[in-house]
């Protein structure tokens, strides 16, 4: 049975993931905030284990780390903040900045460093959800924040998925599209169904000791 765990799986992207997985007979760790208010997570059929995370607070992360006890053939770490809150240049907010900056950059290494046990077992994968706006040869000048931020998560990966040589861990960075959801929004050109089942066929390519890329969800490739 394929094993995969997923961070921000109550809603959008997240949410598809699990009823993708779980709809073909994976289990599932499906981790979100508040799962007194996951509702859709919690009707999703198949073997789902619901689990409260905050991946922002990353000892939390590395307790959830330890509480899983099992080999893990797939991480996603999904999880993800829109910025909207940080302002305009001028009048800045920087503790909203910094937050964007641990949700988005932090927190999946975070996730990678507590899993990275679980993964190595299995021999496993690890995909995080990036965007094409963390692509500094495709910066357009807009969206600053949430750009920094996914550019600090694509050198990240970058940095550490090196450490894993010969561990048989398989690592890519995702952009899925301008997708609708709560954060794509309802004119968003991708239907998240279709964002997700591409998404998963670039995972099931990903392969050991591959260079690491930036690929949108038909296997497009995007540079730095």
């Amino acid at each position: 049975m394929t094993t995969v765990l997923i961070t921000g799986a109550n809603r959008g992207i997240g949410l598809e993931f699990v009823k993708q997985y779980a709809g073909e007979g994976a289990r599932v760790h499906a981790c979100c905030r508040a799962p007194e208010k996951a509702g859709d997570l919690k009707a999703v059929k198949g073997d789902v284990v619901v689990h409260k995370l905050d991946v922002s607070d990353f000892d939390a992360v590395k307790a959830l780390g330890i509480e899983i006890d099992e080999p893990l053939d797939l991480v996603i770490a999904n999880a993800g903040a829109g910025g909207k809150d940080v302002g305009d240049f001028g009048a800045l907010d920087y503790d909203a900045f910094s937050r964007l900056l641990a949700v988005n950059t932090l927190a999946p290494v975070a996730t990678l460093e507590a899993f990275a046990p679980h993964l190595k077992k299995a021999k496993g994968k690890f995909a995080a959800i990036s965007s094409i706006l963390g692509s500094i040869s495709n910066a357009g000048g807009f969206a600053q924040a949430y750009s920094t931020s996914k550019a600090g998560l694509n050198m990240a990966l970058k940095a550490y998925a090196p450490l894993f040589a010969d561990t048989g861990v398989a690592f890519a960075l995702f952009h899925p599209g301008w997708v609708r959801t709560d954060m794509g929004g309802p004119e968003a050109a991708v239907a998240v169904t279709d964002s997700v089942a591409g998404l998963r066929r670039q995972i099931e390519k990903m392969k050991a000791g591959a260079p690491l890329r930036l690929v949108d969800y038909q296997g497009n490739e995007i540079g730095w």
